[in-house]
């Protein structure tokens, strides 16, 4: 029997293949962001390589949160953090100590009442975990929100020496766990040091007249005289500076992109192997100057925010309110919003809950959501639950308004341009030769900072829950 033979019309696929020159693409990496926070910073080129914050001198400063430790319910503070309280500062360390085991802590639960207007006022707080509402009544009868403290916040410190009533009620909007000193502890401890109550008496005086003599961001507040007749006397004045103004010095990142002699020889087409390398290499490193531009404890823009310019959400989702709010405090020319993407797509679900839908505005060619005309622009390093991967049900963040620009006295980037082999401003790449394993190295180096040139160019809206979703059913 004779064998049949196959025959085809055309060659294989496979066949073609090995003949065919595959187009291919150049290496992608998902972590790549749009890195918005770079883009839109102004940036100052710094030729010393240090940049001075130089300020008017500010008399009166709000005091900064107390840490406080809570385990199993239950509230401690130590002496040393009793120090960061205008009150106690003329106190030593011993009866700084004494103090702190004379406080108790007290559970509340959700819209108890802590304190009520008109009572007798003995005793200070301090909130160790949880939300308290700050109210007074209106004169129309409705109740006036006057001030919403969080962990770290303290209330009452006059009632330990002067037996007045409460000006305002306080109530605790979620469950919270707070640290009280009575009148009659405090006074027993003061009184037991020879003089102290006194040195404390006069220390608050003197602060209630700077605080008279200040405006209202703590700096010394001039008189001029305003006439349209006479010859009035007029008082000479000067403006004090800072006598030890903040000095940033440019940070630098740095990394070795290495690569084999014989790779670069051999397999450099359709891509050139070290191009792609170092493109990696650069947008890798991009990725970690916006992540330290917010979150280094040192400069980042998150550590640098005053007590005054953080404000908490009220019922701990994003709301127009909460953001109305946050406007109030960065009033004068804000940019923009910056936010994670889970806290902005929250946003819109309580905006689309109260029927008012956010208009979108473009950005260099792409669309953003906006709150009263301003932008919010999504940044992944504003981190949910300090991590970059939270989990999805859940998790807390913050929310950003910043004023940029060196004129305005707002937020802006520091770099240093004119470097040798720069490749773009700031950045550098210089090549460090070949070792003995025939391995080229280049070295790639980054000088960046990022300042708040003063303390109200930026504001932040606090504990931001991302997780809430309605049931339109």
């Amino acid at each position: 029997m004779s064998e049949e033979i196959e025959f085809t019309r055309s060659i294989s696929v496979n066949q073609a293949r090995n003949l065919a020159h595959t187009t291919k693409s150049a290496p992608q990496m998902g972590s790549t962001t749009p890195k918005w926070l770079l883009q839109m910073l102004p940036w100052l080129n710094i030729g010393g390589g240090v940049f001075r914050v130089n300020r008017r001198k500010t008399v009166v400063r709000q005091g900064a949160k107390i840490p406080i430790v809570v385990h199993n319910g239950v509230a401690q503070v130590t002496g040393e953090s009793l120090k960061g309280i205008a009150l106690f500062q003329d106190c030593d360390a011993m009866l700084l100590n004494q103090l702190a085991k004379s406080f108790r802590s007290e559970s509340f639960a959700m819209g108890q009442a802590i304190l009520n207007k008109g009572a007798e006022a003995d005793s200070f707080y301090l909130l160790a975990e949880g939300k308290v509402l700050i109210s007074d009544v209106g004169d129309h009868g409705n109740k006036v929100r006057l001030a919403m403290l969080t962990d770290g916040d303290y209330m009452g410190e006059i009632a330990l020496l002067k037996g007045v009533e409460r000006t305002a009620s306080a109530e605790a909007v979620t469950p919270s766990v707070l640290l009280s000193l009575s009148r009659s502890n405090f006074l027993a401890a003061v009184d037991s040091a020879p003089g102290l109550r006194e040195r404390i008496e006069q220390g608050i005086a003197r602060r209630e007249t700077e605080n008279r003599n200040t405006n209202e961001y703590g700096e010394n507040q001039h008189r001029f005289t305003t006439t349209s007749d006479g010859e009035p006397s007029v008082d000479g004045i000067h403006i004090d500076y800072e006598e030890v103004p903040r000095e940033l010095a440019l940070n630098s990142m740095q990394s070795i992109v290495q690569i084999s002699t014989r790779v670069a020889d051999l397999y450099n087409v359709p891509h050139d192997q070290l191009q792609q390398q170092l493109r990696l290499t650069i947008a890798d490193m991009k990725e970690r100057q916006e992540w330290e531009m917010i979150n280094n404890p040192d400069f980042g823009l998150l550590h640098n925010i005053p007590p005054s310019m953080r404000i908490p959400a009220r019922n701990g989702r994003p709301t127009p309110d909460d953001l109305d709010e946050l406007l109030s405090l960065v009033w004068k020319e804000p940019a923009f919003f910056l936010a994670h993407p889970r806290a902005i797509a929250a946003f819109g679900r309580e905006c689309t809950r109260r029927g008012v839908p956010p208009p979108t505005t473009n950005i260099m060619g792409s669309a953003f959501l906006t709150w009263r005309g301003y932008p919010l622009i999504p940044c992944d390093k504003l981190l949910v639950d300090g991590m970059k991967k939270p989990s999805r049900s859940s998790g807390k963040t913050s929310i950003l308004l910043m004023r940029v620009g060196e004129e305005k006295q707002g937020v802006v980037g520091l770099c240093k341009t004119g470097l040798e082999g720069e490749q773009m401003p700031s950045l550098s790449v210089r090549p460090m030769g070949i070792n003995n394993n025939a391995i080229a190295e280049y070295l790639v180096t980054l000088y960046f900072s990022v300042a708040a040139l003063t303390e109200d160019a930026i504001g932040c809206l606090e504990n931001v829950e991302v997780g809430n979703y309605y049931d339109y059913q």
